[in-house]
């Protein structure tokens, strides 16, 4: 496998992951100090444009990993195992937007809480974003142990 395409593949999910932290650290903290009013007016301001952002960013950072696993498995690829576990977590990361975000996120838009709902809501988002965040670490390792395992064979073929 080309370096070129490991280091892109790296760097595209690090980017992935990179965002995400920064939503966890900056964003998520702000939401939870402005006022029910204030946040439901941000997120129907800036919600659809945050979705849009992480929903591109969250397809190609999880097709990475399928793709190698793929790879692996059509080129019989000792890196297949690693590329598996890396994909697992990658659509983990997809389940839980389809089994909580989405939802929630929905409910932001429509306004759905009171003031007490929505400082409940806002600490489950917070949880729930970070396991999302540990899936994504999980997913990168194991996709960095991948391409390794790949440059390892491919080393010793040439």
């Amino acid at each position: 496998m080309n370096r070129i395409l490991f280091f892109l593949a790296i760097i595209i999910f690090s980017i992935f992951l990179g965002s995400q932290i920064t939503e966890g650290f900056l964003l998520v903290p702000y939401w939870q100090s402005l006022s029910t009013q204030e946040f439901y007016k941000y997120y129907s301001k800036f919600g659809p444009l945050i979705g849009k952002f992480y929903t591109i960013l969250t397809i190609i950072a999880v097709l990475i990993p399928i793709s190698i696993s793929v790879f692996c498995f059509l080129n019989k690829r000792t890196a297949l195992k690693y590329s598996i576990v890396s994909s697992f977590f990658a659509l983990l990361i997809i389940a839980i937007f389809y089994t909580y975000f989405k939802g929630t996120n929905q409910q932001f838009y429509e306004a759905s809480f009171d003031a007490y709902q929505l400082k409940s809501t806002l600490k489950n988002w917070n949880f729930m974003h970070w396991l999302r965040v540990l899936f994504e670490t999980i997913s990168l390792v194991f996709l960095i142990i991948t391409m390794k395992v790949i440059d390892k064979e491919e080393t010793k073929v040439t």
